[in-house]
């Protein structure tokens, strides 16, 4: 699969997750928090998902 597949399936969940976390009444600066974490996890798969190896020798 490629990266941006990857990516925009990451902003999907995380829109969800943020929205769900106001309906919640979450504070605002927990949701950031949680949101920016969630998106470098989410960046990290994805470029460990797509890489391409090097090829020996």
């Amino acid at each position: 699969m490629s990266f941006g597949i990857y990516l925009g399936g990451i902003v999907l969940v995380l829109v969800g997750l943020v929205y769900g976390a106001a309906i919640l009444h979450v504070p605002v600066p927990w949701i950031i928090v949680g949101a920016l974490v969630a998106l470098g996890v989410g960046v990290l798969a994805a470029v460990k998902a797509t890489r391409q190896r090097d090829r020996a020798g």
